[in-house]
């Protein structure tokens, strides 16, 4: 497994690299923005691990650049940033997951083994669509269709939304929905599930639109065009 490492503290990236290759990865390091926008375009990685602040450019344009180009690369980003409004901002860039420093070497390795273990996304036939109310999902496109708008979505919200028009009107727990979208590895970020609800939110909900995500106090969600 190939993994990129961009991060300007080398009192970080030196023993971190070293830990990594002891546990068999392969690993290159960057110190910079652009020498490691550089490198994720010209090779071929299992893996980026990104500071948000570098010098040139941040991790966070980064990961927005790659994700562009249909760059499909796990994210892993670390950062001093922890409030719910910046764990959105690198979640809606296109990160996978988010670690928060200081952090512990063993969290950082747990997470990198999740994110190196998850299954490719299953495919689902391009007819096959789904309709709650006036809202239309085609998953194998990552298109929502809404009052006459195209809503293109991440691949993390694409299985969001898909997972709530499946089971519409139905009380859906912090832990179903969890498990759904990240499996057995490693439990999420704090707060990943309420930022990614909070994207999907932005997306499908304009202004003078129906809510269709509705919040169950304390136990989750229930999706529908209905008024409680």
């Amino acid at each position: 497994m190939k993994i990129l490492l961009v991060d300007d503290e080398a009192e970080l990236t030196d023993p971190l690299s070293r830990v990594l290759t002891r546990e068999g990865y392969q690993v290159d390091v960057a110190f910079d923005g652009d020498r490691g926008h550089e490198l994720a375009i010209q090779s071929d990685y299992d893996l980026l691990i990104l500071d948000w602040m570098l010098p040139q450019q941040s991790g966070l344009e980064i990961c927005q650049q790659l994700r562009s180009r249909g760059n499909t690369t796990p994210v892993l980003f670390l950062t001093a940033k922890d409030t719910l409004d910046d764990r959105v901002e690198g979640l809606d860039a296109g990160a996978d997951d988010y670690l928060v420093k200081p952090f512990e070497l063993r969290e950082l390795l747990a997470r990198v083994r999740a994110l190196l273990r998850r299954p490719p996304n299953r495919e689902i036939p391009a007819t096959q669509r789904l309709r709650v109310a006036d809202l239309e999902l085609d998953p194998q496109d990552q298109l929502a269709y809404r009052q006459g708008r195209t809503i293109e979505l991440s691949d993390k919200e694409s299985q969001l939304l898909e997972y709530l028009m499946s089971h519409p009107g139905q009380l859906l727990t912090h832990e179903q929905i969890q498990q759904h979208l990240w499996g057995d590895g490693d439990k999420p970020i704090s707060n990943a599930l309420a930022a990614q609800i909070r994207l999907l939110r932005r997306k499908i909900e304009a202004e003078g639109e129906a809510i269709l995500i509705h919040t169950v106090y304390r136990k989750g969600y229930r999706f529908g065009g209905f008024n409680e």
